[in-house]
This record gives C-alpha cells, structure tokens and sequence, in this order.
C-alpha cells in the first residue's frame, strides 16, 4: 500500500470511534520523517472517514503540535496553507502557526494529500454559549475577516473563491423549492410531505424576494474589488473553531476558506445561533453585528447585503436540502417536526429583520 491514494474509508457499529485505516498510519510515519521533531507520542482526535481526512495530537520535543491529513485536493488545500501562513507570518493573527518541514515547505505530499503540522495552542476553552460569548465569537470573526485582506495564494494553489457566486446560489435555492414541492408531491404517503407541501410556496415566495432584491443592490459593484480586497471567510465557524486562549480568541481549523464578502460568515452565525435559540431575539442580533463591526466595520452598502441574506429561508433551505438523496427516508415523522420548528422560527425573523433595516437606513443617512 506504499504508493496507495488515500480515500474515504467505511465505518459501522463495529469500528472504534477513531478508526484510521493501517496505510493511513504507515503514511502518518513516513511524513513525520520530513520533520525535524522527536515524536513522544501520537493521539487521533479527529477523522473524517466521508472524505479521509484526520487530526493527530502529536507530543514533540518542541511541545505539542497538530498533524493533519487534509482532504481535500492538493491545489485547494494549497489554498488553505497559504492563507494560515500568511496570517501567522504577515499578519500575526491568533491562528496556529504552521511548522516548517526540513525542506523548509509547510506540507508534505503522500498518498496523493496533503499533510502538515501546526502549532497545538492550549489551552483553549470555547466561549460561553450566553450573548457574552456570542459577542467575543463576533468580534473574533471580525478581526479575522480585517486581517486576511490582501491574501494572495501560492501560484500553484486553486483559487477558491465565492464572492462572484451570490446570485447562482440565490437561483440554485429557487430551483430547489421545486424540486421539494414535486418530491413532496411524489412521497404524498410520507408523514412528512403534508408538513412540507404546507410551507415550501412560502419559502419559495421569499427566496425570489431575496434574489430581486440582491439584483437590485449594490453586490455587483463591491465585487469588482476583487477577491485579495476582501478577503476570506472561514466558512464553519463557531462555537467550536473560534475558543479563548490566553492572549485572546483564536481561531482553528482553516482547511475550508475561501475568498467572499465576510459578512457571510457573520451571517451563517447568527442564524444558526437564532435557530439554536429557536427564535429571533433583536437584542442578541444587534449586540452580535455591533461586536463584528467594532472590529471590522461594516459599511452601509455590506450591510445591505446582510440584511438580504439573512431574508433567505436558510435554515429551511439547509435542513431540507437532503430531501433528495432519500425521500422516503428523509420524509419522517422528525423532519415533520422539524419543519413546524422552522416554520414557528421563521415568523419571529421578521420583525427582528425589519428593526435591523430601520437601522441600516439611518446608517446610511448619516
């Protein structure tokens, strides 16, 4: 299996938690060679059998670090390393720096991934989950949007960018209503379907509305800025990869990002945060934007561009989406309950929604 490509691998009610396939490991001990590191001991933390990817707490001669199989295709992953070092290294942001291989590159090449090693930061504790936290996760977000502008990646790496794609993603949620109200039709017999067949023409009427109006606003203007003016977005951030440390928050687990107005991030936090919440409450939305832009301001125009993605059935779109891989699975009594959850949600928004476009209008007025 020396030269074998590394691949998702299966797991079942038989295999320990962290199971990692015996070739994997072999690699795992081949590219600790490329380090100069006197290895003590190894500890899986993290797998990711779906997509073979896996994280390694290893204790070093030079204190604990990180050793991650990365996923992903080489050329992204590229990517993503070149942004954690240059906000380590340029911008000396609470990120984990990268350690070098002997060759002086920060990763190593096997089984056809990419492999390398950060600095393991400890301790660090996740903040609370009360508004406290919530507004020191924000102002965290912030300052790391304001310190990854002017990234440009390594030449060979893969652009990965979603700042010129808001309006395809807008179009791909208001094809998909369709094809949730044509399942829900076809599974009629589902205890489900009657659930959802009930709530997608509303859903659909407001991801039109969010479309017209990203149409209308001033998106196409702000990306002509360019991808390096922007910056990048995490893309999973939260609770979990943004944790106090001792000189402040940091924040972990960059594989994912990419280029995009950074406000999506902020976005995808209040509302799985509302969502958590099981409504929307004007005051933690406020306090959070407020935290977010007391580190990296946000203008009107961006606001704007908040306002409209936050108008998008989200959480319906992100729960419902799995609908067509397995109807007659997905169609359960759960997601029925799950949907009136989503549904009693969803009317709180609204208000909350319309005192935050109050608020935009006398930003832009001043």
């Amino acid at each position: 299996m020396a030269n074998a490509m590394i691949v998702p691998w299966e797991i079942n009610e038989h295999t320990h938690e962290f199971f990692v396939p015996e070739y994997i490991l072999a690699y795992a001990q081949e590219v600790l060679k490329h380090y100069d590191l006197s290895v003590k001991s190894m500890e899986i933390v993290t797998t990711k059998p779906d997509k073979g990817g896996a994280i390694w707490k290893i204790a070093t001669n030079k204190g604990a670090k990180s050793l991650k199989l990365l996923h992903r295709r080489p050329t992204r992953s590229l990517f993503s390393l070149g942004a954690q070092e240059y906000l380590t290294e340029v911008q000396h942001a609470r990120v984990p720096s990268i350690h070098k291989s002997k060759s002086g590159m920060n990763y190593v090449e096997a089984g056809g991934k990419l492999w390398f090693i950060a600095d393991w930061i400890e301790p660090l504790q996740p903040v609370t989950k009360d508004l406290a936290g919530a507004k020191q996760l924000c102002y965290a977000l912030g300052e790391f949007h304001r310190l990854s502008r002017g990234y440009i990646p390594p030449a060979h790496a893969e652009v990965a960018s979603r700042l010129y794609n808001w309006p395809k993603s807008y179009e791909k949620m208001v094809e998909k209503m369709e094809w949730f109200r044509q399942i829900g039709n076809a599974y009629r017999d589902t205890p489900a379907s009657k659930a959802l067949l009930a709530v997608v023409d509303q859903f659909e009427s407001q991801a039109i509305e969010s479309y017209r109006r990203l149409e209308g606003s001033q998106y196409s203007n702000l990306v002509e800025q360019g991808n390096d003016y922007w910056g990048l977005v995490h893309q999973d951030y939260g609770w979990s990869n943004g944790q106090m440390g001792k000189n402040g928050m940091w924040i972990i687990d960059l594989d994912g990002v990419a280029y995009d107005l950074p406000i999506r991030d902020l976005r995808k936090l209040i509302s799985g945060t509302m969502a958590d919440l099981k409504y929307w409450d004007i005051t933690w939305v406020k306090e959070m934007i407020n935290a977010y832009h007391a580190a990296n301001p946000i203008t009107p125009e961006v606001y704007e561009l908040l306002m409209i993605d936050f108008s998008l059935p989200n959480e319906f779109y992100k729960n419902i989406k799995e609908v067509v891989f397995e109807p007659e699975l997905f169609l359960n009594e759960q997601t029925a309950t799950l949907i009136h959850t989503i549904v009693e949600t969803d009317k709180t928004k609204w208000p909350v929604l319309h005192e935050l476009q109050s608020q935009w209008k006398g930003m832009k007025s001043s």
